[in-house]
């Protein structure tokens, strides 16, 4: 019975990759599958024959495709696991007695001997051999060291922040994510321990979009921690407890056309022109997703009515269209030079009637409009009248913006108009500024400089994170005033901050061409010395758990339409790679400006997009999301567009692992010293498995002069503590929801370094959502 039962299951095993194998092979993919497929049917008909020879046809089977896998992917554990896995679990089922027997003979005394196993007991002995060998090899790891030693004794670190506070959504005015507490260093940092726990009451609700996510960074300001909720709730924490000191609700309500409920940060500001126990001489700004801008007195949590509106503003006015729900700020504003400067979100891909992407400057006191800055219309900056309204669906910027209030500029990093894949009919305005970042004037608005990232952006690469300032040191000791801006397409610019010209080169590379009929492609696109883009996909990247649904991922591969990062949307459908996750994020990139050194956290994760005639979208509703997946509909506009990960039948990536890298780079020469596989696969499948793969995640990290390095942002649920100098992981906490926000430190009273972390979860992502302000000390 078992050699019947095993050979019906090599049959249709056989069938399945002689199928599959076939219809590969004629999309110009690996003949492997097809000849792996005929191998397993000629075993079968030799199993249901009682042919011994089936365990030599067998063996030759597991010899090729080691052979095959080793030429494809070399010494990679995670790539070999799943070409040899099923094979070997077969060769080592042909080697037991209930199918050996069988296949065997009797000797003339009766006694049933089996088939020698041999040949196919050694070709599967090697296998597991080179398997053991691959688990203790990573041909991918790279190793090094980031330099130690201080470049810049005194480096600038933009504002004057107390060394144990924490006052902007990176620190400071410069965005570098960087304390310089020292307490908690790479000797010590393992013996962390959780200090206390504060649960915000603020929870994910039934009838939540789906991205609704808590990516909050706390500012640290005197003993009281300042954090907004996803539903816009601003809190004060005590900074050495954990005790609540206030909570104010906006009353942002719910509306399901929002396409994200979340909130990054608040924004601190002292008045140093109040007396210090005026009402609001210290004051919180809350950004909602009503498109309000709410100022409080940060000593208790009331509304302060000298600024806007009772202590409103409506980011609203102005706008030529205004559906409740497509515009928001989901960042905090920043503030320089007695400006409060804010953005806003639009929503990707909904209609082409969308809000302006208008920057714009009021006065943090009482926030009457300085300037504004709209890219569709950027000369002309001085405040709007009453009654006029900025540029319909200009280019926006969701993201946090930096400042350098010495030279006088704010850095905004720009994103797309509305449609994202959709380029025909732009202006020049947008063509000019798309994808960019931007270097207003503080004190009047004008652009001083534009870099554009992309060149007719029709992939979504937004710019989407604050650049980080800091002053670098050249090799002849001058010190150059620099900008790192970190973007979703993987290459990291790093610019003179006066001028936007580049500190390391910037090359046009060829582009892929073939958009649709009515659009154009860019003949080049701009590529950073300083780069962490990917290497082009090919067949042999891709992946799954059995060797079935990676040869799904190879057929579906070819199916789809790419050449390589910038392949234009399609009719078919066209891989979009790095995805519209981005290599780089929000979360942004650290950077130690002492040491002039960067740490990152470079994730790779395919999409797919497909465009879809107006005329062949779906009644409203069906399979739509409107964000980075499901259907988006661009009303207005000829197209729709299906986006998603690239995902396989088992609903896992297409391509092989690492999705997720931690990484250093040396910013004085622009060097990446080491580059390690970040995160595990422990919260992403049915068993709790520790296995580093190396996972997606969106978040930023936090540097201390301690020479650590902190992340949560992985999909599985810890915070993690590295070397700065060589990417080692030192220590992690398990956390009790996803953390998906950035870390920061600060020092209390008794001075204690504490580390805190929100985890709060992203919806879309999905990990666990929850309401979890967590923070870590050493201990006494």
């Amino acid at each position: 019975m078992a050699i019947k039962i095993t050979a019906v299951l090599f049959t249709l095993i056989g069938l399945a990759l002689a199928v599959g194998g076939g219809q590969l092979l004629l999309l110009g993919g690996s003949a492997y599958y097809l000849l792996c497929g005929l191998g397993f049917i000629a075993t079968a008909v030799l199993l249901f024959m009682h042919k011994a020879m089936a365990l030599r046809v067998y063996a030759v089977i597991v010899l090729a495709s080691l052979a095959w896998a080793i030429w494809e992917v070399g010494f990679d554990w995670w790539q070999l696991g799943p070409r040899g896995g099923v094979i070997i679990i077969l060769g080592i089922w042909l080697l037991t007695p209930w199918v050996r027997r069988p296949l065997g003979f009797s000797s003339p005394t009766g006694m049933r001997y089996g088939a020698t196993g041999t040949p196919l007991a050694a070709s599967v002995a090697l296998a597991v051999i080179i398997a053991v060998v691959s688990m203790l090899m990573d041909p991918l790891d790279k190793s090094g060291s980031l330099p130690e030693q201080s470049v810049a004794a005194a480096p600038a670190t933009g504002g004057d922040v107390p060394d144990g506070e924490w006052h902007q959504y990176g620190r400071t005015p410069y965005g570098q994510r960087y304390s310089p507490l020292d307490q908690v260093n790479v000797e010590n940092v393992a013996n962390l321990t959780e200090v206390w726990r504060y649960q915000t009451g603020d929870v994910k609700l039934p009838e939540d979009v789906g991205e609704t996510t808590y990516q909050v960074t706390p500012l640290k300001v005197g003993n009281a921690l300042y954090v907004c909720t996803p539903h816009n709730w601003a809190i004060a924490i005590d900074a050495t407890s954990g005790k609540e000191i206030w909570k104010y609700d906006s009353n942002s309500g719910l509306n399901p056309d929002r396409q994200h409920q979340t909130c990054r940060g608040v924004t601190y500001f002292k008045d140093q022109a109040a007396a210090p126990d005026a009402a609001c001489a210290e004051r919180v700004y809350l950004p909602t997703s009503d498109a309000r801008l709410i100022a409080l007195d940060a000593k208790n949590g009331q509304v302060c009515p000298s600024f806007a509106n009772q202590g409103t503003l409506d980011l609203t006015v102005g706008m030529p269209y205004n559906p409740a729900g497509y515009y928001y700020s989901t960042s905090p504003p920043v503030i320089a030079a007695g400006k409060i400067i804010i953005g806003g979100a639009v929503n990707d891909n909904y209609s082409t009637q969308s809000q302006s992407g208008v920057i714009r400057a009021f006065d943090v006191n009482t926030g009457e409009l300085v300037w504004n800055w709209d890219s569709g219309n950027p000369t002309q900056t001085a405040p709007i009248g009453e009654g006029q309204t900025y540029t319909a669906n200009s280019p926006n910027s969701w993201s946090v913006f930096s400042a350098d209030e010495e030279l006088g500029l704010v850095y905004i990093p720009l994103g797309n108009q509305v449609p994202d894949q959709l380029g025909m009919g732009r202006s020049e305005n947008v063509e000019k500024y798309s994808s960019s970042i931007v270097a207003l004037d503080i004190n009047t608005g004008a652009d001083r400089w534009v870099r554009q990232t992309v060149h007719h952006d029709l992939w979504d690469m937004d710019v989407p994170a604050q650049p980080v300032l800091l002053n670098i040191t050249k090799p002849d000791n001058t010190v150059v005033p620099a900008l790192v801006g970190p973007t979703k397409q993987g290459d990291i610019y790093v610019l003179d901050r006066r001028t936007g010209e580049p500190i390391h080169p910037i090359t046009e590379e060829p582009a892929p061409t073939g958009a649709i009929p009515e659009d154009f492609t860019a003949p080049t696109q701009p590529t950073s010395a300083v780069t962490f883009k990917p290497d082009t996909l090919q067949e042999k990247n891709m992946w799954g758990i059995t060797m079935f649904d990676q040869m799904v991922c190879r057929i579906w591969f070819h199916q789809y339409k790419y050449e390589g990062r910038y392949t234009p949307p399609s009719l078919e459908g066209t891989i979009v790679y790095p995805g519209n996750f981005g290599t780089f994020n929000w979360g942004s990139v650290a950077v130690d400006p002492e040491r002039q050194v960067m740490f990152g956290m470079p994730t790779y994760l395919a999409f797919t997009s497909r465009l879809v005639p107006r005329a062949d979208i779906p009644p409203k509703g069906e399979d739509e999301k409107a964000s980075e997946q499901g259907l988006n509909r661009n009303e207005g506009a000829p197209y729709g567009v299906f986006m998603g990960p690239f995902l396989g039948p088992l609903q896992i990536p297409c391509q092989a692992p690492p999705w997720g890298y931690v990484a250093g780079v040396d910013l004085r020469t622009g060097e990446t010293a080491y580059k390690h596989r970040n995160g595990t696969v422990y919260d992403m499948t049915p068993l709790p498995l520790p296995f580093k793969v190396g996972v997606p995640g969106i978040g930023g990290p936090m540097i201390t002069k301690g020479g650590v390095a902190f992340l949560g942002a992985a999909v599985d649920n810890y915070l993690r503590a590295y070397n700065l100098t060589t990417g080692e992981e030192l220590w992690k906490a398990r956390l009790p929801a996803g953390g998906q926000s950035t870390p920061m430190t600060y020092a209390v009273d008794d001075g204690r370094q504490f580390v805190v972390m929100v985890a709060g979860g992203h919806g879309s992502i999905g990990t666990k959502p929850g309401d979890y302000i967590i923070a870590y000390a050493l201990p006494r």
